[in-house]
């Protein structure tokens, strides 16, 4: 007979951190920047993803469309991004950071890394690593899941 390890307490510790990192990013991040960290991420995601459209943030994110399309229309309105027609296919649009969204997002990465880094440190570089590593397959496997 095998044992079965609970993992349910394992993933209520899982989000239980997600979500208090996340906060307390977010909340330094529109201390420093007027920006969230979901506003942030969109940034990081049409900055390092050519011709990326709202479907892709949607997809990374594993958010609806419709979420993403509201969120897109956010940063556009508050001049950090633009949407231009897609080259290819007139039913759709690409996003590109405004200068504005650039220096946004240049200036917020650091202030995202030394949060997280601050707000890990009682983790060892080792442990942490590990971690990612686990992390990493869990993601892959729910990701292919899809």
């Amino acid at each position: 007979m095998s044992r079965v390890t609970p993992v349910a307490p394992v993933f209520y510790d899982l989000v239980r951190v997600e979500t208090r990192l996340y906060n307390a990013v977010s909340a330094r991040l529109r201390t420093e920047h007027g920006l969230g960290l979901g506003e942030f991420e969109f940034l990081q995601i049409i900055d390092r993803v050519d011709g990326c459209r709202v479907l892709d943030i949607a997809g990374e994110l594993a958010i609806t469309v419709g979420a993403v399309s509201k969120a897109v229309d956010r940063l556009v309105a508050a001049g950090r991004c633009v949407r231009v027609a897609h080259p290819q296919d007139r039913r759709s649009s690409v996003l590109r950071l405004t200068p504005e969204g650039e220096e946004l997002l240049s200036a917020a990465r650091p202030v995202v890394e030394e949060t997280l880094a601050s707000l890990t440190a009682v983790v060892s570089p080792a442990d942490l690593k590990g971690l990612a590593a686990t992390l990493a397959v869990l993601r892959a496997a729910l990701e292919e899941g899809e």
